[in-house]
């Protein structure tokens, strides 16, 4: 059983929840960029959560099927055609042998997770079937799929269901990140901390899965120092650090970027702070000049929202009657 890559869209991988375990060695975490529509995908089609999927960005791949199987898609509105009749999405459907799966414009969104039952069957590498391009690593070939490619699908059994709209979660406008200042916070000035939250910024055209760049908001104004030896003498340069997923990094304190799942693991560029885990999945959402603002939390209030996001997982498991 296998899915037929008949046109692949403008770039779409194969993505699971990510390979934890060896960002200490340079490789990144990977995996979708939106984990939430991705589980929810997975659960749709009766799949354990961490399956892999595809994920398309913008545009959608074209696809036949060779066997009988269940499919959904969820994430960014990009409407599915199963052999030309609009399907629904964030609900599950069954598709038949030599059928064909096509995409309409993109309506909402940047990302949408294309699952299967028994999940997209690629090799496991490093513990995970998740693309890192960069590194041609995982996923189908280490690369975004091409016109030709044959994916293997697992066995899976027929699943139905649909997550209701109160329970599919995309970011708002603008979209709103919270974040929490971090280690380098104090070299930038009072007055520049407030005018960095209280500006909205856009994504700047940049974006990407290592990381979103936002421009359009005021330049930051750094503490005057010393130096210290091998920092360099631009304001935003440290001597380098270990970047944590979703740190905020403004090179020359101009434009704010958030380092995403494909992103490097350390650095020369201070870091304001973190984009919290909750909030990840909204950025990858965001199109090119989406408007965005960032919103500072505290300790106490991130690890809040992370259970309102499982707790609202939860909900979608019990719903489908996982």
């Amino acid at each position: 059983m296998a899915v037929n890559v008949i046109s692949p869209g403008l770039s779409t991988t194969v993505q699971d929840l990510g390979r934890p375990g060896y960002y200490h060695l340079g490789i990144p975490i990977s995996g979708g960029m939106d984990r939430y529509a991705l589980r929810a995908a997975n659960m749709l089609v009766g799949n354990d959560e961490g399956a892999a999927v595809l994920e398309a960005v913008f545009l959608g791949p074209e696809l036949e099927f060779t066997a009988a199987t269940t499919v959904a898609v969820t994430g960014g509105d990009l409407p599915p055609r199963l052999n030309g009749t609009e399907m629904p999405g964030w609900e599950a459907f069954p598709v038949k042998a030599g059928d064909r799966l096509t995409f309409g414009y993109l309506k909402g969104g940047a990302r949408t997770c294309i699952a299967v039952s028994g999940g997209i069957d690629v090799p496991v590498t490093l513990g995970s079937r998740s693309t890192y391009t960069l590194g041609a690593l995982g996923g189908h070939e280490g690369r975004a799929l091409k016109a030709g490619d044959w994916l293997p699908m697992g066995v899976g059994k027929p699943a139905k269901g649909m997550v209701p709209h109160n329970l599919r979660r995309g970011p708002g406008n603008p979209a709103e990140l919270r974040m929490l200042p971090g280690l380098y916070w104090h070299r930038i000035t009072a007055e520049a901390g407030k005018r960095f939250f209280a500006d909205t910024w856009k994504v700047a055209p940049e974006a990407d899965r290592i990381g979103y760049r936002f421009r359009g908001g005021t330049a930051l104004d750094f503490v005057p120092r010393e130096p210290p030896f091998g920092a360099g003498s631009n304001p935003s340069n440290i001597v380098d650090a270990c970047y944590p997923y979703g740190s905020v990094q403004v090179p020359g304190g101009t434009e704010p970027i958030v380092l995403h799942r494909d992103a490097v693991s350390g650095g020369g560029y201070m870091m304001l702070g973190c984009v919290i885990s909750a909030d990840m999945d909204l950025i990858g959402q965001l199109q090119p000049h989406a408007p965005a603002r960032f919103v500072e939390v505290t300790m106490d209030q991130a690890l809040a929202a992370r259970a309102d996001r499982q707790a609202a997982l939860a909900r979608v498991r019990a719903h489908l009657g996982r």
